[in-house]
């Protein structure tokens, strides 16, 4: 088996690519903590490696992101060793009964029902044009919500805690969202 990396914009985070599906067409599963990770095995034994403090699971690849005081090389090969042994295994990624595990936020986004076809227009453009560019990069951006010409988002996996994930919220997100839909006057990070 073999397993790519690479670099993402965010230097404490790095994907894996293992090569095969990894949540297939499931959507991405953030866990930013050992507890939250008991859902997910996979998940679960990259938090044993020392130094991890997030694990992204999107439908081919991988994010992990470690603390500051870590460098990727001493941690590197510990990683790929539990990816690889996981997969060889045959060892599932969720664990039983965990199929619904982190339901997306979209679900419970907030917006005023007159504005349903611009959320509709909103929500088009982040799936068919940003979240595969967020997920080439190990993230994902989730849709919270529109009010008053201002949409709400939160970037996820490897865009989380990103340095430049403010410039892309601001000036990527936002310039196409206002472009192609005048009702947009804003995208702020969802807190």
């Amino acid at each position: 088996m073999f397993i790519q990396t690479e670099q993402t914009p965010n230097p404490a985070t790095l994907k894996f690519l293992p090569g095969r599906s990894v949540l297939g067409g499931a959507d991405p599963l953030d866990f930013a903590s050992p507890d939250a990770a008991a859902a997910s095995p996979l998940a679960a034994a990259l938090f044993d490696v020392d130094g991890v403090t997030s694990v992204f699971l999107g439908a081919d690849f991988i994010s992990v992101s470690k603390q500051d005081d870590r460098e990727w090389y001493v941690m590197k090969p510990s990683i790929l060793g539990v990816i690889m042994e996981h997969f060889t295994a045959g060892r599932p990624v969720l664990a039983t009964g965990a199929e619904h595990v982190g339901e997306p936020a979209e679900e419970s986004a907030t917006y005023d029902p007159e504005d349903e076809a611009v959320v509709g227009q909103i929500r088009e453009l982040l799936e068919t044009r940003v979240r595969p560019a967020v997920a080439q990069d190990g993230g994902d951006i989730v849709f919270h919500g529109f009010k008053e010409g201002v949409v709400f988002l939160t970037m996820r996996g490897a865009c989380a805690g990103c340095p430049s994930s403010t410039a892309t919220l601001k000036m990527g997100i936002e310039n196409m969202l206002r472009h192609y839909i005048p009702e947009v006057t804003e995208v702020r990070a969802a807190s």
